[in-house]
């Protein structure tokens, strides 16, 4: 039987951070309130929870939501995970993955 990794959801991501645990954000690049679980499985994930704030996977979210809309994935696919997984190596890692100082999220229109 193929193990698939997990994938987070709604229900399941880290998004919180009950513990108090800071962590120097990739994202942000300062000190934040980090995950309070790995949000992904393997090296990546322990990557994510030592590198990225609660704050910033919030961002990631919504961009995961796009991708999995805009490539018509299903997460439960091991195809899908993979690029899922580019995709938030990009993100936290990849070269500019850094907000521009002074960055202020755009506000949901509703």
């Amino acid at each position: 039987m193929d193990e698939c990794a997990p994938t987070p959801t709604k229900d399941t991501a880290p998004a919180g951070n009950q513990s108090g645990r800071v962590v120097r954000c990739v994202k942000f690049q300062k000190e934040l309130p980090g995950l309070d679980a790995l949000p992904w499985p393997g090296e990546l994930g322990q990557r994510i929870y030592e590198n990225v704030s609660a704050q910033a996977w919030k961002l990631w979210e919504e961009r995961q939501k796009m991708i999995l809309n805009e490539y018509r994935l299903m997460p439960w696919q091991k195809e899908a995970q993979e690029l899922i997984a580019r995709h938030m190596e990009d993100f936290f890692f990849g070269e500019g993955a850094a907000l521009p100082p002074g960055y202020v999220p755009q506000q949901a229109k509703g």
